[in-house]
This record gives C-alpha cells, structure tokens and sequence, in this order.
C-alpha cells in the first residue's frame, strides 16, 4: 500500500484555530481537504485522533475552498480501533460518538477512504462518512463483542440501516472481519479501490462527487430497513440463536436490542439506547474478564527466548504419523501455505493418513468455506512416504505417533539420523517427558514440544513445551511457527502434562471426588455449563473416549502416590467397554449414534454400588458447591505451575484454558476468576477442603504468600527470565 502522504498531489496546508495535531494532519488538494490519521503503530482512535478529526471536520466545513473531505489512514491501516492504551481509565472528550455524528452533519461530502484494518471504532467512522472506498486487503469490522461490548459510537444504528438487520447482526455478533470484496457485496462500500493508492482514489472519487454535485448522504438515511418483515424475522432469528449459542454471555443480547432499536426508532432514539447499552456493557464484570483475556493472549507469545533469539526459517515441515492428531496437523500446516511429507510405517497407513487428510478438506467444501480448488492446491503441497529419507531436507519434524516413551525415543532416533543440521525435531506428546525424549538424540538443543489439541486444525491452542537443553532460537522458532498456523501459543515447562492436561487431570480428580461422595455425572456436567463450560467433565470425557484416559492412568499407576485417594467410577465403566460416544454409551447413553448423550439408569446404579463397595454415605451438593470445588482445585493447582516455573505467568495458565479446554473467556481465565473472587477467599475455600482431605486440598505455598501480602495473581503477571 503506498503511503498516503507520499503521494498527495500538490498538496496546499490548511489550518484552523487549533490546527493539527501531531497524530492528524490536514492538507488541500485543490478543493478537497485531505484529513490524514497518523498514529502509530495501527492508527488507533485516542484523544488526540478524535480531538484532530474533529477540529479538521469543523475546519473543512468553515472554509469555502473546501468542497468536499477524504478521510485516509497513514501507514498499513486506515483506522484499527480503539486505543488500548486507554482502557480502564476515564474517557477524555471529545467522545467518539459526538465525532461520528460531527462527521455526518458534514455539509461538504466526506469520503472514508479504507486501506488495511478498518475495525470498531474505525469502521464506525468509516459508517458516518457520506461514501467508502475500499483498496483490496482491507478488513472492515465490528469486534466489540469479544471484549464485551457492542459499537457504541452508532454502529448498531447505521449499520443495520446500511446493510440490513441480518449481515448486521451476523457481523457485530460473531466479531469477524470482511474482505474488502465481500465490504462491496454487502454494501459496507461503495466501491473499490482499482490501484493500491488509496489516497489518489479517494480524492478521484471525491472530485467525481463534486463534478456531479451529488452532495452529502448522511448514512442514517440509508435504507436497509426497508423491508420490516425481514428485518423483524433477522432480528427474532438473532435473538434465538444467540440466546443458545452464547448462553451466559452480556453483551450480544444488547447487540440484538439495539438493533432493535434501529428498526422500531427515530435514529436519535435509536443512539441513545446504543449509548445507554454500551454503558452497561461498560459496567460488566464480564467486560474485565475478556479484555483481561484480550491481553493476556498478547502477552502470552512474550517470552524471554522470541526476545533472545532469531527464529530460525521454516519453509517445508515434516510429519511423522498420519493418524487423528498427526493428519490434523498436516491440515494446519498445509493451510499456512507450507508444504508437508508425512511418514507412516506403510503403504497402507500412509494411504489412510492421506485419507484423513483429504476428508477434512471435504468437509470444509461441503460447508463452502472453500472451494475445491483451494483444497486441490492443499493437496498438491502434501508429499508422503514410508521412509524417514525423505525427511531430510526439511526444516521441522513434528512426531505425533502413539503416546509411548519407546516408540517416541525411537522415532527420535531416525529423525536424528536423517534429519538435516540445524532442523528442529518436535514432538507432540500430551504428557510425556520431553528431556527424556530429546536424549534419544545427539542433538538435544534442537528438540522442543508442540503440543497440539484436538481437531488440530481447528483448535486455537498451542503448548510450546520448553525442555531444559533447547536452544533460544528453537524456541523463538516454535512460537514464530504458531503464529504462522493463526495458534495461540503459550510457554509451558516439562512436567507430566505440562500446563493443560496436568489441570485437567485435578479438574477431573475433584469432579471423580464429588461424584463418589454424592453428585451426580449429570449434575457436575449442568453445574459447569451453567458456569460456561460448553461441556461438563463427563461429557467430555465421553466425547474423547473414556479408554484414552484409563490408558493414562494405568501408566501412571506405579507412580501414583499412595496416599492420593483414586476413585475407580471411570474404570469400572472403561471395564465393561463403556468408552464413550465411539461405543454408543460412556457415563451417558448415546442411541443410534446421537451425539448427545441422555442419562443411562445403569451408570447410576454402578456408581451407588462403587459408593457401597468404598463405604461412602453419600450426601448432596448444590451447583454451587461443585463449581467451588472444581476451580478452587484448579486454581490451587495452577499456583503450584507458576510457582513451579512450568507457566511463566498466571496469564499463561488463563490463555491455556480459555483455548483449550473450554474455560469461559468473559470470565478471563482461572487466575483471573480467582483474582475476582478474592484469593483470601480462595485459600478459606482450600482451608475448609483440606480438614476432609489435607494432601490433595493442601494449600498452593503462592496462595498463602500472595495472601500474606495482600497480593493477587495479577501482580505477577509480568515476563520473567
């Protein structure tokens, strides 16, 4: 993209009262005022961008020699939001409302002329100028959801107005961001741009404007509520879904209202129902919850070797294993553009392998999120073979075979001999000692985890698995790798499970606990998608199949401490071959293969009997006692992971189960939730659990210290060496 300033022809300086700020410039050409937004690094809307546009718009209006405004963006975006920098403090006028609607009353036309990110509040801008034009690679869209809030400065009230009930709504809801072509089809734009100069195409269009003297279009005349029915059935429609899909969630629903509003009221109304939304939304203890989780995912990728180091280049990956996980993967990959050779021990694995390769790409035709060419383009950057040879010039091995210590060490060792110097070995172990694995090799510095979840290709989540002998450059090699495959990824030490699954292994021995002591499967499962899981342990358990986690714990059985209380419930079904959804019943039945699973009498039964057979008197619990259990149990043992080093921070533990385990982002993560109740709240919690059971309820030693000192984990959310 050209940079505006540097190709403005025979610009003259215009200046008011104020005249310009340093982050908003204004120049004449001609008869057009150009205003540019020029704050660094994405031109976000802080005080001075508004003050700025604001002086230039009065300016424009004032002066005579102007007959029409562009808006234009310096730099790679035209403008990218909200400036972060001002969240949690007090809002300074002007306030981006009385921009957008000073903006408007224009008397001279004013065109947005949108390069890069045009997104919240800079879409909202973008809404009140009387025309848009669009340079191919822009991204326009509404975000506010995910952190909790909807457009505030009248994006709930023009966009629906400019495109219709339904794609407005579909775009505030999901938060997502349209192409420029798609911007068009929609009616966002108005046009797009033919050349990459969007500056000399937007003042092309403004002086077509006043050649053909067509004069301003205040976008809340627009009429894309035309049609009443349909926009009424959008809206009802919106409400429902939204209701389900995101049960528990503030904002959406005032999305829906608001657009409500936009239909049924004058347009002033309809602007001050957004604003006194906004303000609730503004208010919600869940807005915390997701701009901590807004941040804390940037931070994640901050750790002390991507700042050391120089990532290594990565232009062809290699893939070891062709099942579930390794196929997921390869689809990961080949979807960053990288080519791919997967090994398989045959013929015929390597056949299946590719098989399960290709039936992922079908199904994203069948739902039209591609085309078949896109997917024959993916096909054609999958290479296989049987022999490790064919991996020798690759610049990264990921091992995703069966999870056994022989078998990975074994693997380890052809990568070691057949890999090239300098390429880096990962293996995608869930819980496996990964030191162990890199002394397979005579090249230790080069090994590292990438531990991936399942659907691998679908799945947000990445645990970059530090062992103790890797190199700087391998790990800042592994986190520019994720970012590559769109991951977030998140530092975790060596330990058995590393930060996600040794969590998950405390959440399900303190659901195990409350199932032998009383509750049901059932109500634990309720209790913790009321909470805003989208799924309860048992459930999930039943989803992954119950048999993968018997396998876990009969490896670990021999080094199981004794004094640990193990409740048998889940082997006794595993026993019978009750594994879950694959075999039609796990703690729950599943009829002719329905994916959601009803209550089964018989589960019930053996777990009365298991109560009988261990002595246990059972006795109930409220929901509320089970949430309390479950993530005091979690959040006791996250303390222990970043006393332990294995997280670098609690924001790192927050990030892990937020996208990988389901844990309700507008609640910002374990750690935060703690942070919210009180962790001097918590640690009573541990001191009343612990006189039932005082080795798995111990208190975490940070807790108490971080009590001691009036402290939280937000104090410690910092990177550390």
């Amino acid at each position: 993209m050209t940079h505006p300033a540097a190709s403005a022809p025979s610009p003259s300086p215009i200046s008011s009262a104020g005249g310009d700020s340093h982050a908003v410039t204004r120049t004449l050409h001609g008869d057009v005022l150009v205003i540019a937004i020029d704050n660094p690094p994405v031109n976000a809307l802080g005080v001075e961008v508004r003050r700025g546009l604001l002086e230039a718009i009065e300016a424009a209006d004032a002066d005579a020699a102007v007959a029409a405004v562009v808006i234009v963006g310096v730099g790679r975006n035209f403008i990218a939001g909200a400036d972060i920098r001002e969240f949690g403090k007090p809002p300074q006028p002007p306030h981006l409302p009385a921009v957008c609607d000073r903006i408007e009353a224009s008397t001279k036309p004013v065109v947005a002329a949108i390069h890069g990110a045009a997104l919240g509040g800079g879409l909202e801008v973008a809404l009140a100028a009387h025309y848009r034009i669009a340079a191919a690679g822009a991204k326009l869209g509404l975000p506010e959801v995910k952190l909790g809030l909807l457009p505030g400065a009248g994006g709930t009230q023009r966009t629906p107005r400019l495109i219709g009930a339904r794609a407005a709504l579909e775009l505030m809801l999901s938060g997502r961001h349209a192409s420029a072509n798609e911007a068009l089809t929609l009616g966002l734009v108005d046009r797009l741009s033919k050349t990459d100069d969007i500056l000399i195409e937007g003042l092309a269009y403004a002086r077509e404007l006043v050649a053909t003297r067509q004069g301003t279009r205040p976008t809340r005349a627009a009429n894309g509520l035309a049609d009443e029915a349909a926009s009424r059935a959008a809206i009802e429609a919106a409400r429902k879904e939204t209701a389900t899909r995101s049960r528990g969630l503030f904002s959406p629903l005032k999305i829906v209202e608001a657009v409500q509003a936009a239909l049924e009221r004058p347009f002033d109304e309809g602007l001050a129902l957004e604003r006194r939304l906004f303000l609730e939304c503004l208010d919600s203890p869940q807005r915390a919850g997701l701009v901590h989780a807004f941040f804390a995912e940037r931070e994640a990728a901050k750790v002390p070797e991507a700042s050391a180091a120089r990532p290594r280049p990565i232009a062809s990956v290699g893939i070891v294993g062709g099942g579930t996980m390794g196929a997921g993967i390869a689809v990961a990959v080949l979807d960053a553009g990288l080519p791919v050779t997967l090994i398989e021990r045959d013929e015929a694995a390597l056949g299946r392998g590719r098989a399960h390769v290709e039936r992922v790409y079908d199904g994203l035709v069948a739902k039209g999120r591609i085309d078949a060419k896109a997917k024959a383009d993916a096909m054609a950057r999958l290479a296989g073979s049987t022999s490790y040879e064919a991996l020798a010039n690759v610049d990264l091995v990921i091992e995703a075979v069966f999870e056994d210590m022989a078998v990975k060490k074994a693997v380890f060792t052809e990568l070691d001999r057949v890999a090239r110097p300098g390429a880096v070995l990962a293996t995608n172990t869930s819980y496996l000692d990964i030191d162990e694995i890199a002394g397979a090799t005579s090249r230790p510095a080069d090994v590292i985890g990438l531990h991936f979840f399942s659907p691998a290709n679908v799945m947000k989540l990445l645990e970059v698995v530090v062992p103790a002998r890797v190199a700087a450059d391998v790990v800042a090699t592994a986190f520019e790798f994720a970012k590559r495959l769109s991951k977030v990824s998140v530092r975790a030490g060596v330990c058995d499970g590393f930060i996600g699954n040794r969590l998950l292994a405390v959440y399900r021995t303190a659901a195990d606990y409350l199932l032998e002591d009383g509750a049901s499967p059932y109500q634990i499962d309720e209790a913790m998608r009321a909470f805003g899981y989208p799924m309860g342990p048992y459930q999930v358990i039943d989803l992954a199949g119950g048999d993968i986690g018997w396998a876990a714990r009969k490896r670990r059985a021999p080094t199981r401490d004794p004094r640990l209380r193990y409740v048998e419930i889940a082997d006794r079904l595993c026993e019978r071959g009750w594994f879950g959804q694959k075999t039609g019943r796990g703690f729950y039945l599943y009829p002719e293969g329905a994916r959601t699973g009803v209550r089964d009498p018989e589960v019930e039964a053996l777990i009365e009997d298991e109560r009988k057979r261990r002595g246990v008197t059972p006795r109930s619990f409220t929901d509320e006692e089970i949430v309390e259990r479950l993530m005091t149990a979690v959040v006791n043992e996250a303390a222990n992971i970043v006393r332990e080093g294995i997280a670098l921070r609690p924001l790192d533990v927050d990030v892990t189960l937020m996208h990988g385990y389901g844990f309700p982002r507008y609640r910002g993560g374990p750690m935060k939730y703690a942070d919210t109740l009180g962790l001097a709240n918590v640690l009573a919690s541990l001191r009343r659990f612990e006189k039932e059971d005082p080795l798995f309820w111990k208190p975490s030693p940070l807790i108490v210290e971080l009590v001691d000192r009036g402290a939280d984990f937000s104090s410690l959310n910092t990177t550390r060496g």
